[in-house]
């Protein structure tokens, strides 16, 4: 049987794409394992996939000076030697990685002990953690075909990034029915990333008022970010987070206001659901500036820099969203975007063949 070692955490946008090919790979005949941190998002998200987890001690990179790079040095060292040890039992055929700073040990170790590996880049530019991979990695995935021209030409494919199938599946009378909604408005959905988005998510009630006489709205706002002043609300539902009953409410969905991650708006071309993107700025390395821009250019989403975000701005770019969704959909259905889970499966089959 062939075996691949995937790795990839931090965030659930460096963890998702890996489980959106676990599919394919499962009826390619790989058998799977995951090596991720002790803590991170990445554990839990996998151990539901019943997938065999293995942790590693793990440094966050930083590009700014902090005391914790130092201690975080000899936690890396640390993780590179268990990664090393590990792979050396699983004896993979290959190491598929998402990025993230717990996947540079895993990768690193892999290329020393000349196993092949595959990284995959979802934003325009790479991050650090993929940075200190790219040297010694065999091919490198990217999601968009801007990425091409910055990086090494003779091993990096524009593929796309991988999207759960499942996510297609939805039924919209489940979405309606799990918010509490009917059919005689549309839903806006308003989601800021797994760990929410509070700048977003405040404009957003300043702005329900507004919003409430148009759409039925739907907030996905984040650990412990739920307003218990406007629980009851008719017509706003309000959850942390959800699991499986995100298909169902995207099938309800017709218009977004979003973070601008790039496994979140992949997530939204592939649905066809017209959208309003508000990249984060602040504190950012600009890469979801960069993928909003690419996705405004190419006419897929509306995009609110964050700075001038306001009630009314906000109210006016999903109005003029919403009015002309039609125009939105056809130009997300017309991406020549090819199908990244098989291009990325014929990549994994010819490295490992």
């Amino acid at each position: 049987m062939k075996k691949i070692v995937m790795t990839g955490g931090g965030t659930a946008g460096h963890v998702t794409p890996n489980i959106a090919l676990f599919p394919s790979l499962k009826k390619a005949g790989y058998e799977i394992s995951y090596i991720g941190s002790h803590t991170g998002i990445e554990k839990r998200l996998i151990e539901e996939q019943g997938i065999d987890y293995f942790s590693i001690s793990t440094g966050k990179l930083r590009r700014y000076f902090d005391f914790k790079n130092f201690s975080d040095f000899f936690r890396v060292i640390r993780g590179y030697k268990e990664a090393k040890a590990l792979l050396k039992e699983l004896k993979p055929d290959v190491v598929f990685s998402k990025g993230g700073f717990v996947a540079v040990p895993v990768v690193r170790a892999a290329a020393s002990l000349k196993i092949p590996c595959i990284i995959h880049e979802s934003d325009m530019t790479p991050g650090l953690a993929n940075k200190l991979c790219i040297p010694v990695a065999t091919k490198i995935c990217c999601n968009f075909p801007e990425t091409l021209k910055n990086m090494p030409e003779q091993k990096t494919i524009h593929t796309g990034s991988p999207i759960r199938q499942e996510l297609t599946l939805g039924n919209k009378k489940s979405g309606l029915s799990l918010c509490g909604f009917n059919e005689d408005k549309p839903v806006l959905m308003v989601m800021g990333g797994s760990q929410g988005a509070q700048s977003v998510n405040e404009t957003v009630r300043e702005a329900l008022p507004k919003l409430l006489l148009k759409y039925q709205i739907v907030h996905l706002c984040g650990k412990d970010k739920v307003d218990n002043m406007k629980l009851g609300i008719e017509g706003y539902k309000q959850f942390e987070y959800v699991g499986d009953e995100l298909k169902d409410i995207y099938a309800a969905t017709d218009v977004i206001i979003s973070r601008a991650g790039a496994n979140a708006i992949c997530e939204l071309l592939e649905l066809n659901i017209p959208n309003v993107l508000i990249p984060l700025s602040g504190g950012s390395r600009g890469d979801q500036l960069l993928n909003a821009a690419s996705f405004e250019e190419k006419g897929f989403s509306a995009v609110i820099r964050e700075e001038a975000l306001d009630p009314s701005m906000l109210i006016e770019t999903v109005n003029n969203v919403y009015e002309n969704r039609d125009t939105y959909r056809a130009a997300m259905k017309k991406s020549s975007e090819i199908n990244p889970i098989e291009k990325i499966m014929g990549i994994i089959e010819e490295v490992v063949s």
